[in-house]
């Protein structure tokens, strides 16, 4: 990838001098509030002031944000002291050129960014304008983003490729010289990022010597990041901030001899222990891991919450703008205690205030339990702290583990998505719709990035035919023409149709279909799935927004609710609500199995590991456990890898296939983040051969696709595929929106004509590759596969479930037929396990 030339240093006009005193203006203003710029800090000023382009990596809290902003704010007060004085009246476009994009993952963190962009620039008294371009942004600010007329414009991914799909873009960003990608991590390793990629790569394009800095927290491989955001730029700065906030970790243990769930459940046991920690400070945050676990745990705090039900709030995702922005200016101030929320407050948002962060349930992963513990006094120079709520016995090893990973400084990589020709495609369309491009240039540019590198010229030539005629099989369909190729050779989007409906779906963020919630009499409350609402007839409840909700009439994908007293209701769920444990925690959770310490959560699960080791074995590096249980004569095999629950699914089928053709046979099989267990119809024993022979990594991928009838994966992978790349396209506003169930269809339908007529797609090849490297994580199963196959093999025979077969097993549960819930027959089988072993 060929390197830029170095980038120029700020232009003539802005003087030495001028900048020197620009500088004293910004210490000046970090004295009056008894602050001391850091030193990462001033070395961003001056790199970027400098004309670099470069990485900071700094935890959380720190005070990124003023290191990149205090090299714009310098500058801006450069360019007013040089300006002349005059009276005469100019647009605002042109008083106000775009200096400065900063690019946000979330509009909470937008907004909190918009604020603290103005709050110095008015406090040092510039006429600075600053907007904000989100899902959640006033029509004002949409008008002043697509216009001109300001100086620091706050945005997303997504929102920023919409800007740039419009011809008159490059006459906005005429002045655009410093770029900022804020929590750059969260973006790195998704279509997001790739999207984003892709967006630089033509500002840089539109913006000859642009710099570009990104922001990052909790990262693990930051040279690749420092690569993937600037490939042109090899040498680009890579500056470390603060050293890593301290950041202690406690678990709310049960006390005594109280009885703990062995398996999953939602922790409310906790509640009366939860509620005495929130009232016990002035605010906090109780993170969950998905939204439907926040509304319940949201709705069992609200039913014994002793103060003014408005001092308790909801927030995450699904929520309308208006409810979220009600609670974050709730915890500002100070008029709200505690909030329950999702990854929708993870990220950098400023909240002094809070006092205490708590974790329900295990966090799944180290890096995200270290940005949910820095939102606890978010300030410069305080340790971060988290409360850990575990939901069930064994979620101990868990905080422990992560206890154990933040003290040794090893978190979690991201690596970065290559050739999503999904996203290029959505990407090409963009750029006809700005005027049009040339292919040869535009390949180029797109080379220049990490996702892209090297791409093909056939691939190229692909992507192409496809955003002209959507392919071979479908070269006759209008529907799929979407850019046409001119006579002299420009590829241009001609259609206002095309035009209107490419702009409504720009982004990759997809969703099984949403239905809007409103009040029957009131506002928006947000959004659910509809396969949920599909479930509900007129008059049904269910819990959402905080509220009981009675289901008055569905239609337009649009369901209209009133509110309720009393009574019970369904809680939605949302797809992709399981988190899987990281390879980094896994690692660390078995090390701790095997040699537990001392910390307070292995001792109180000491009693669960003897009994572990007395019925069976333990886990541990170096070793695999593998147990046999006979239970109402049906055999069960429970093997525990530590692969997570996306590997250990993986394995599971892999396993069924090899072992039913070693023994011909019919399988059922579950997995969690530990293990998995395989439950032959026919109960032969399995011995260390046959586990030995599973374990091989010889015809791996080909063993895969006969297991897992990679064909129906890929289908499902197919439908979100089809989305991004415009194949399957939004209805046009104020007409009948399409349903989950069409979309479905029309994907599927779409699915089988390429299969049969154009097998060679590149979509179809698409989501083929990322069944196999995304959902099965292909390379890291491989790696499981070759670590745990060349190990020690305990292969046990308990007389009945031990601590870590139950939890397989109780998840095996959840899909048989029988007259009673099934968490009741979990419940009692845990009873009966903890009398039998004198618990």
């Amino acid at each position: 990838m060929k390197a830029e030339p170095a980038t120029p240093a700020p232009p003539p006009r802005l003087a030495a001098a001028a900048l020197r005193r620009a500088r004293q203006q910004l210490d000046a203003w970090f004295a009056q509030r008894e602050w001391t710029p850091l030193r990462f800090q001033r070395e961003v000023w001056r790199r970027a002031l400098a004309g670099e382009s470069g990485l900071l990596h700094t935890p959380t809290g720190s005070g990124k944000t003023l290191a990149v902003a205090g090299a714009s704010l310098v500058e801006a007060l450069a360019r007013a002291e040089a300006a002349p004085k005059t009276k005469r009246r100019v647009r605002a476009a042109e008083a106000h050129p775009l200096r400065l994009l900063w690019i946000t993952p979330l509009r909470a963190l937008a907004a909190d960014t918009t604020r603290a962009l103005r709050e110095p620039a008015e406090a040092l008294g510039l006429d600075w304008r600053v907007g904000q371009r989100t899902g959640d942004a006033s029509a004002r600010d949409r008008r002043l983003a697509r216009e001109g007329g300001l100086d620091a414009l706050v945005t997303t991914p997504e929102s920023l490729a919409l800007l740039l799909s419009y011809p008159d873009t490059p006459e906005r960003l005429r002045a655009l010289d410093l770029v900022v990608v804020d929590e750059w991590h969260e973006l790195l390793g998704n279509k997001r990022g790739v999207l984003l990629q892709l967006n630089l790569a033509r500002l840089r394009a539109l913006r000859p010597g642009l710099r570009i800095w990104g922001l990052s927290a909790t990262l693990g491989n930051l040279e690749q990041a420092r690569e993937v955001l600037l490939p042109h730029r090899p040498d680009a700065a890579l500056v470390g901030g603060t050293r890593a906030r301290s950041v202690a970790v406690e678990t709310l243990r049960p006390e005594g001899r109280e009885r703990f769930p062995w398996a999953g459940h939602l922790g409310l046991g906790q509640l009366s222990r939860v509620l005495q920690r929130l009232l016990a400070v002035r605010s906090s945050l109780l993170f969950t891991n998905t939204r439907a676990q926040a509304e319940l745990w949201h709705q069992a705090l609200s039913a014994v919450w002793p103060e003014d039900p408005a001092t308790l709030a909801l927030h995450h995702g699904s929520l309308d703008p208006a409810l979220r922005s009600a609670a974050e200016q709730g915890l500002r101030e100070g008029t709200v205690r505690c909030v329950v929320a999702t990854s929708s407050l993870d990220l950098g948002v400023d909240f002094p205030a809070v006092d205490q962060v708590l974790q329900l349930g295990s966090p799944k992963g180290v890096a995200r339990l270290l940005q949910r513990a820095g939102r606890a006094r978010h300030r410069p120079g305080e340790s971060g702290e988290v409360t850990c709520i575990p939901t069930h016995a064994l979620e101990l090893a868990e905080f422990a583990a992560a206890r154990h990973a933040i003290r040794s400084g090893r978190v979690e990589s991201r690596p970065p998505p290559r050739r999503s020709l999904d996203v290029l495609a959505q990407h090409c369309v963009s750029c006809a719709l700005a005027g049009g491009f040339d292919p040869d240039e535009l390949l180029d540019e797109v080379r220049g990035t990490h996702a892209f590198g090297g791409l093909d010229e056939a691939t190229w030539q692909a992507v192409l035919d496809f955003i002209v005629q959507g392919g071979r099989a479908l070269s006759h369909y209008p529907d799929f023409h979407k850019v046409v190729r001119r006579d002299d050779g420009r590829y241009v989007v001609e259609e206002r149709r095309v035009a209107t409906l490419h702009r409504l779906s720009i982004g990759t963020i997809t969703s099984d279909g949403s239905v809007t919630v409103r009040m029957l009499r009131g506002g928006r409350l947000g959004a659910v799935e509809e396969q949920f609402v599909g479930r509900l007839r007129r008059g049904d409840r269910f819990q959402f927004a905080g509220r009981l909700l009675e289901l008055v009439r569905l239609e337009d994908m649009t369901a209209y609710v009133r509110p309720v007293r009393g009574g019970e209701g369904a809680v939605p769920t949302w797809r992709g609500g399981r988190m899987p444990l990281s390879s980094q925690l896994a690692d660390e959770v078995e090390l701790l199995l095997g040699e537990p310490d001392s910390s307070p959560e292995m001792q109180a699960l000491a009693p669960l590991l003897a009994l572990q080791r007395q019925l069976s074995a333990l886990p541990a590096p170096g070793r695999l456990l593998a147990e046999q249980v006979l239970l109402r004569k049906r055999l069960h095999l429970f093997v525990y890898p530590f692969g997570g629950r996306q590997v250990n699914e993986g394995l599971a089928a892999l396993f069924a296939l090899r072992w039913g053709r070693l023994q011909r046979n019919s399988f059922a099989f579950s997995a969690n983040d530990y293990g998995l267990v395989l439950s032959p119809a026919q109960a032969v024993p399995v011995d260390a051969s046959v586990l030995q022979a599973m374990f091989s990594a010889d015809g791996l991928e080909a063993d895969l696709r006969e297991a897992l009838n990679l064909g129906e994966l890929a289908r499902r992978r197919f439908r979100e595929i089809a989305r991004v790349s415009g194949l399957l396209m939004p209805s046009l506003p104020g007409r009948q929106l399409r349903s989950l169930r069409q979309l479905q269809a029309s994907s599927g339908l779409l699915f089988d004509v390429l299969s049969r007529h154009d097998p060679g797609h590149l979509l179809l090849a698409q989501a083929e590759r990322e069944v196999l490297e995304g959902e099965l994580e292909l390379d890291r199963l491989e790696q499981v596969l070759r670590d745990r196959g060349s190990r020690e093999l305990v292969l046990a025979t308990p007389p009945g479930l031990t601590p870590l077969s139950f939890p397989l097993w109780a998840e095996g549960q959840r899909g048989q037929l029988s007259t009673e819930d099934w968490r009741t027959r979990v419940r009692r089988a845990a009873e009966q396990l903890e009398r039998r072993h004198g618990r």
